[in-house]
């Protein structure tokens, strides 16, 4: 069963050997665990609703409770104290666009506001339940999971958007094809909230990132239905996807998405390469990826993300026989792991790899095989486990993540992980700081941090140390000149960002188009958008 305060099935634990644990400990100290607040502690703090009676909307406790908040880290610590202070009024379960509509007349008649739900992976607030008097609805979109259509010659596949991600490929594969959209909660969300997030998959640099996918579909919105056809170019004025993709719930509900699919593939390969240092490694990632090979990842870790993921691996003995070998080749404490993926026809693959191999050695890479690229594949998706695991050891895990343009990649890391450390000294703590570019392109990167550090058992202490931690990081992104997301969204957690990024005129062009869908602010409020009168600020 999926866990109710916490990441994925509850069947699952990412155990962490002991080696790992005192390397933590040695960095940030000994951490404590505190005692989680209970399902019934939950439930009994969920208030009569405010709805009025409908078919198809749920009010019992329990389900209000369990669609009232995604997976960022405030949300987990109003889940793990047991301090949720707003909930849905109701939930629905539609199971088709004509569902959502008279749903969507209903929220509107009794004057609610609506949240779409898909997975509850959100990191970034997207889920958060508004506080006050309005009465306010979640549409859970999971019942919405069925491919509808797939035109194999226009390799089209048309879904109910509310279909998770493995249920997806599941129902592609057994016909010959893939989406090969897998982000890191690939398991848990859905179709649906990788169009309104603009998601980005693991293996984009193949098949590209949901805006590259999305090809068309419906969505229903307060001001009437959506359709949006599907061409494999056009040159007739605004592109009417890009109102739905990024639009994070505030003008409708997608009901069904049109993706571009892709024959499965004849042949997968993941490649390990170390590199003495950062510099020469980025310099490699760099040629590599503007040599627009046709390869499907690259993912390189700094120095300590490196050594955190050897720590982690446990094999104590392989990983020390790997160590001298890379100590004898010049990699040595600095050494930078990059992650090298080829997908496609078999010769394809192999040439690739071979130009993508030659490009590193003559940066000092030095190339390790494939048994390290196939363990990541195997723990792509049980990794995110982790945040569970050290919990329950007394430390936190947050993450941020930006994308800028070459010249300021270095600079990027060094002053996002330098304000995080300096953020939780403020509070007196230390925080365990790594970094790993997730995605490449020609132009630039992401630069994707993570951060561990202490719980303090204290729920208040807690709030604030994350948003002393999340405000330093935010402001050195805005400060370097990058995206305040890449691919988590907006949500509230980066909404006071966006001005910085979009400018006066671009975020007024947003609340118009927001307004001429849902005018009466029925849809998602709160999110994406600054609020009105920090609009300026």
């Amino acid at each position: 069963m999926r866990r109710w305060n916490g990441w994925g099935d509850d069947s699952i634990n990412f155990a962490i050997n002991h080696d790992a644990l005192a390397f933590l400990q040695q960095r940030i100290g000994q951490g404590q665990a505190i005692n989680d607040a209970t399902l019934a502690q939950a439930c009994s703090a969920v208030p009569a609703s405010r709805l009025p009676p409908h078919p198809l909307v749920e009010t019992g406790a329990e389900v209000r409770m369990r669609n009232s908040l995604g997976q960022s880290l405030p949300d987990w610590l109003k889940m793990r104290y047991g301090k949720i202070d707003s909930f849905p009024d109701g939930v629905a379960f539609p199971e088709s666009g004509y569902q959502v509509r008279e749903l969507l007349v209903y929220a509107k008649a009794c004057g609610a506001a609506v949240i779409p739900y898909g997975g509850g992976t959100s990191v970034v607030g997207h889920l958060t339940v508004p506080p006050g008097a309005q009465p306010v609805l979640s549409m859970n979109m999971s019942r919405l999971s069925g491919l509808l259509n797939l035109d194999k010659k226009a390799q089209l596949a048309r879904f109910g958007a509310g279909v998770f991600g493995p249920d997806l490929e599941a129902q592609l594969r057994a016909q010959g094809y893939t989406l090969g959209h897998f982000p890191q909660s690939f398991e848990y969300s859905t179709l649906g909230g990788w169009v309104v997030t603009r998601s980005s998959g693991q293996q984009s640099l193949r098949y590209g990132r949901i805006e590259q996918l999305f090809a068309g579909g419906r969505m229903e919105t307060p001001a009437g239905t959506l359709d949006i056809a599907t061409f494999p170019a056009s040159a007739a004025g605004t592109d009417l996807r890009e109102m739905v993709l990024g639009s994070e719930g505030r003008i409708g509900i997608l009901t069904e998405a049109v993706v571009r699919v892709t024959p499965l593939p004849e042949r997968e390969v993941f490649h390990a390469v170390f590199f003495p240092d950062w510099e020469a490694a980025q310099e490699a990632i760099r040629q590599i990826a503007q040599a627009k090979l046709p390869l499907s990842m690259l993912r390189l870790s700094n120095a300590t993300e490196t050594l955190t993921t050897l720590t982690l691996a446990g094999h104590k003995k392989l990983i020390g026989a790997l160590e001298t070998y890379l100590g004898w080749r010049g990699c040595k404490e600095n050494k930078c792991l990059l992650m090298i993926g080829a997908t496609g026809h078999k010769a394809t693959v192999a040439n690739a790899i071979s130009t993508a191999m030659r490009i590193a050695r003559k940066q000092n890479g030095v190339p390790v095989g494939q048994a390290m690229g196939q363990k990541w594949k195997q723990n792509r998706f049980r990794s995110v486990y982790l945040r569970n695991s050290l919990w329950q050891q007394g430390y936190a895990i947050d993450t941020v993540e930006t994308a800028c343009d070459w010249p300021k990649v270095k600079g990027m890391m060094l002053a996002v992980e330098q304000a995080a450390t300096d953020a939780l000294a403020e509070c007196g703590e230390l925080v365990h700081t790594y970094t790993h570019l997730s995605h490449v392109y020609a132009q630039g990167a992401s630069v994707y941090t993570t951060f561990a550090y202490r719980l303090s058992g204290d729920y208040e202490q807690d709030l604030a140390r994350w948003q002393t931690l999340k405000a330093a990081v935010c402001e050195a992104i805005v400060c370097i000149g990058g995206t305040i997301s890449h691919q988590h969204g907006v949500g509230i957690d980066h909404a006071p960002y966006l001005t910085a990024e979009k400018g006066e005129l671009g975020i007024s062009a947003m609340r118009h188009l927001y307004r001429h869908f849902d005018p009466d602010g029925m849809m998602n409020p709160g999110k994406l958008l600054p609020a009105e009168e920090t609009a300026s600020t």
